[in-house]
């Protein structure tokens, strides 16, 4: 072989060498940087897992804005007590501060009576009365009530008995004297102060929860009217005479001169809200055992009402149980009037018998 070819020789085995190593270190830097066969391995990507947050908000009374103390109370119909009003029942009423809602309606010779509804609480409230015509106007507004009351006129006791508005747990109603009996205070009509769970009790699974009754403010939502510092309520000439004065977180009740008060010296009535609403009495055509005859309010139609909440007073209007089944309350353009969560005081008032000052 002569030098030639054997030079030539040895370039092509160097070149070869060339190429071989150039191709190791390709395969060697595709492999470091992640590339290459299914096998290659590669580092686990780092992951941090954040829990979620969740927020729990509290059931709260369609009847006061507020939670209850036990939230099951919340699933249950509303319970509407008739209790005496009238000067010798007045300081031994019992449970009225406990009520979510109470509404007070003018009964025979200018007197009123109240129709104490309860939901949220339980009280043992008193001295039941017998019941009214007006009862069931007032019935629809909360649901499907258990309806509570000591007796009354035998057509007032047929209407009871005949309206789908609410569940009759009256002392002539079925199964309820026994509970009745157990609950007596000496003698007389002013004798029953039942717990309302016991009532309760005889008619399990009955009557349905009440809806959403008022609109409240928000927490730091400025209320909406005019500053005032209370009102007069007048039933007439010769009827029960009322007042409200804002006390900075209430309005202070007091009636005929006295204040009101629990028996006892229990707590004195002072509710978050007060509604007078102008009303229109008609005649029931029944009497009481004196022979004076009982009014029954008006509550269908539309009418003036001031509203008092949060040191203020709102005009509004009324509007009756024929426009969508229960009562509710408007003011400006229609805009729903913002109560105060807590106790609301409706004065079912005649005409003209309001006077804020």
């Amino acid at each position: 072989m002569n030098r030639f070819n054997l030079d030539r020789k040895r370039l092509i085995i160097i070149g070869a060498a060339v190429i071989a190593v150039g191709l190791l270190g390709a395969v060697v830097a595709v492999a470091a940087s992640g590339g290459g066969s299914d096998h290659t391995a590669s580092a686990a990507p780092s992951t941090t897992t954040l829990a979620p947050t969740t927020t729990t908000t509290p059931k709260v009374s369609s009847l006061t804005g507020l939670p209850a103390a036990d939230p099951a109370n919340l699933d249950r119909p509303a319970i509407i007590v008739k209790i005496d009003n009238t000067a010798p029942a007045f300081p031994l009423q019992e449970g009225v501060d406990r009520a979510d809602v109470v509404v007070v309606e003018q009964v025979e010779g200018g007197v009123t009576r109240m129709a104490a509804v309860f939901q949220s609480q339980n009280a043992a409230p008193g001295p039941i009365r017998s019941a009214r015509n007006s009862d069931i106007a007032i019935a629809p507004s909360f649901g499907v009530p258990l309806f509570t009351n000591s007796g009354g006129n035998g057509g007032v006791l047929a209407s009871v008995r005949a309206s789908k508005s609410l569940i009759d747990t009256g002392i002539d109603s079925p199964g309820a004297a026994a509970v009745y009996n157990r609950h007596q205070r000496g003698s007389g009509v002013h004798r029953f102060f039942v717990p309302i769970e016991e009532l309760y009790a005889i008619r399990q699974g009955q009557g349905t929860p009440p809806p959403p009754l008022f609109t409240f403010r928000a927490p730091g939502e400025a209320p909406a009217g005019d500053p005032v510092t209370g009102v007069n309520v007048a039933y007439g000439r010769n009827g029960t005479k009322v007042r409200y004065d804002w006390n900075g977180t209430g309005w202070a009740r007091s009636q005929d001169g006295k204040v009101h008060q629990m028996a006892n010296g229990g707590p004195k009535i002072a509710p978050a809200n007060v509604i007078v609403m102008s009303t229109q009495y008609k005649n029931s055509g029944y009497v009481d055992v004196a022979g004076n005859p009982s009014p029954e309010a008006v509550l269908t139609g539309t009418g003036d009402a001031l509203v008092f909440t949060d040191g203020h007073m709102i005009k509004a209007t009324w509007h009756g149980i024929d426009q969508g089944g229960r009562l509710t309350f408007t003011y400006g353009l229609g805009a729903p009037v913002p109560l105060t969560p807590g106790q609301t005081f409706i004065e079912l008032d005649t005409p003209g018998g309001a006077a804020p000052f």
